[in-house]
């Protein structure tokens, strides 16, 4: 028997006819002798069409706790509905609410924003898991918390999923099911591509990225709750299954919910090319990680400015490394010079809030200062920020990082 948290987005649960088949789709895995608990958000728009109103109505003076109060509104209608329609099939249920006692997420008293009390969270689910045992289907609503003085807050960005990843960890889930109005994860936009095929499974890290530069399938937000032991898929409500094929989302593998420092083992070589106007030569990337490529030497990674270009490379291909760029920089017009550079370690820090946070790079950098550790280079993305310090400092480096992530 296995325990199944499905969470069920705002077109899935579009119209009645949508909510009694996503319903039927839940009571057919529980007749089958799977346990299943349903996280369910607002129809679609019901939110900001309720916001809407309001402001019509009154205009912008809404306080945050009237905010989300409003919000709330769809969720606590779509719970109720999804609850009754499965009762309407023969399978006990019982919607819950901020409202009441069983309700599990507990949160800050930060309306909008709320951060969760994973703790206090925790031990309420004891609630959800008795009734789970009793054979009643919980219809949980998404997106909401209750504060420390009993009123609802709510989770912001990504919140139902959010909540459908919260409660499968606390649970002990064997699998969350996210059910939206897509196949899954394409390999591009399908509708830019039509020739996009649907992926059979994307690491949790590889779905963040995706999800931060655009993709609307998952907020990256909602991805730092996916446990690691607990298997997870999207799939398409037309299905009208939970076993239906999709994309699996494997991972995290590394750190505390996607949040890790890590320090390389080896040394890290820097070979920096010179030249002039190298950025406007066409293919000279391409060259250069080619003819390394050819020779089986990785590339950590690359750093390009206006007249140089910064390669990293294992220490123990250094050498080669340098030998084979040199041919490069001969045989190309516009290069001039290379040099290998000294040991350096890398240090790398991957955090979904890298995006979110305005100032983590000097939050970062600011402890090295002080303690006299100079930074070779600095790299980042979106998520990550990639580090290369003198490699006698790599390990009080990390250390130093790592406290700026707690």
């Amino acid at each position: 028997m296995d325990l199944i948290v499905a969470k069920f987005g705002g077109t899935s649960v579009g119209d009645g006819s949508r909510i009694k088949k996503a319903a039927q789709s839940v009571v057919n895995e529980y007749m089958k002798g799977n346990q299943v608990v349903v996280v369910v958000s607002a129809v679609n728009k019901t939110t900001d069409e309720l916001i809407g109103l309001s402001n019509d109505a009154i205009g912008t003076g809404l306080t945050d706790k009237q905010k989300a109060e409003i919000m709330a509104m769809g969720e606590l209608t779509s719970a109720r509905l999804f609850s009754a329609t499965i009762e309407s099939l023969g399978v006990k249920s019982e919607f819950i609410d901020p409202y009441n006692e069983l309700w599990p997420i507990v949160t800050d008293s930060n309306s909008l924003e709320a951060k969760i009390d994973f703790n206090t969270t925790n031990k309420k689910i004891n609630g959800i898991e008795s009734l789970v045992n009793q054979g009643i289907i919980p219809v949980i609503c998404g997106f909401l918390g209750k504060g420390p003085s009993g009123e609802i807050t709510t989770l912001g960005r990504g919140g139902s999923d959010i909540s459908a990843f919260l409660i499968g960890h606390c649970l002990n889930a064997n699998e969350v099911v996210i059910v939206t109005d897509v196949d899954g994860v394409m390999s591009t936009d399908p509708n830019k591509i039509e020739e996009a095929e649907l992926l059979e499974e994307i690491t949790v890290e590889e779905m963040r990225d995706l999800a931060t530069h655009g993709a609307q399938v998952l907020h990256p937000h909602a991805l730092k709750y996916k446990d690691p032991l607990i298997s997870a898929k999207i799939i398409n409500f037309a299905h009208g299954d939970l076993k239906a094929k999709g994309t699996r989302i494997t991972g995290p593998f590394e750190g505390d919910i996607l949040k890790s420092v890590s320090l390389y083992k080896d040394p890290i070589s820097l070979i920096v090319l010179v030249g002039e106007a190298m950025l406007k030569k066409v293919g000279l990337l391409a060259d250069l990680t080619g003819c390394l490529a050819k020779n089986d030497i990785n590339i950590f990674g690359i750093s390009a400015g206006q007249n140089s270009i910064t390669t990293f490379v294992n220490k123990k291909d250094a050498e080669q490394a340098y030998h084979i760029l040199h041919n490069l920089v001969v045989e190309t017009e516009v290069l001039s010079s290379l040099s290998l550079g000294r040991d350096t370690a890398m240090i790398t820090l991957v955090s979904p809030d890298i995006i979110e946070t305005p100032g983590i790079i000097s939050g970062i950098t600011e402890p090295l200062r002080k303690n006299n550790i100079n930074i070779v280079e600095i790299t980042s993305s979106q998520t990550a920020v990639v580090l290369f310090v003198d490699w006698k400092d790599g390990k009080r480096a990390c250390k130093l990082v790592n406290e700026v992530l707690e």
